[in-house]
């Protein structure tokens, strides 16, 4: 017997089963907002049928493919930090063959894994992975009010106005920019807060200001520190840290995270 997937926009609309792209992310195929891409992209198939329509509903019996493999239902929750080296990148595949940060998660970890947010190839730090397309969906949120430390070295000394008109607010390019804190450390060290972040925040304002940046490493995200990981190195995220990240979420905040 075939089975029957029902589009929501169809006259024979029905509750039953779950949302493409929600299952796509439960499966730990990437969040919902990039598996919404990845089904508009072309590249994924239902009962062996391209389905290009958001909010399709599938069941657990459906076979559901995604660049020619069937993908599954994870039934263990992973929320892992890795510790990024500089060098990577955040995608699921690169065509230029750069090498992907997910990858230095698969000889630990046999789930499928995605991360919420982003670094920039050259910046390193704090990036969180995991598979459940619900919690990366809230985290990645413009209103998770989860903060961001970063530490920045630069090539010349901060200047008081620079980190003044950061920590006050900036347009640049018709995008404004402003930081919840920022802190000296030394002439060419500092550590800058974000909770709005957007993308190569830190970067592209210090380029406003003729200053380059030299390291950018992000050593927290919430409560959950890299502290103790080597590059490349990761750890799953306690309970008692993955309760805070969704705790910052209801109290609300200013945006998703860049560096």
């Amino acid at each position: 017997m075939k089975l029957k997937v029902t589009d929501l926009n169809s006259p024979d609309k029905t509750t039953e089963g779950i949302r493409l792209q929600l299952y796509m992310s439960r499966s730990g195929v990437a969040s919902r907002r990039a598996c919404e891409k990845i089904i508009l992209d072309g590249r994924v198939t239902v009962n062996g049928i391209l389905e290009q329509t958001l909010g399709t509903r599938v069941l657990e019996t459906d076979s559901i493919c995604v660049d020619g493999v069937l993908i599954l239902l994870e039934s263990k929750k992973r929320y892992v930090l890795l510790n990024k080296p500089s060098g990577y990148v955040c995608s699921l595949s690169d065509e230029k063959g750069r090498p992907v940060a997910a990858d230095l998660l698969t000889d630990k970890y046999k789930e499928r894994l995605y991360h919420v947010g982003r670094l920039d190839m050259y910046s390193s730090g704090a990036l969180i992975f995991t598979n459940d397309g619900e919690f990366a969906a809230y985290l990645g949120h413009p209103s998770s009010g989860v903060e961001k430390q970063y530490i920045v070295e630069a090539s010349m000394p901060f200047r008081d106005d620079v980190i003044t008109a950061f920590k006050q607010g900036i347009r640049i390019d018709s995008v404004y920019y402003k930081c919840r804190d920022a802190q000296r450390l030394s002439s060419r060290r500092l550590t800058v807060t974000l909770v709005e972040g957007k993308n190569r925040e830190i970067r592209r304002v210090l380029e406003h200001f003729s200053i380059r940046v030299k390291n950018l490493i992000r050593t927290r995200i919430g409560q959950v520190s890299i502290e103790g990981l080597e590059y490349g190195e990761s750890r799953d995220l306690t309970v008692k840290e993955i309760e805070s990240l969704q705790q910052a979420q209801q109290t609300g905040g200013d945006g998703d995270n860049c560096d």
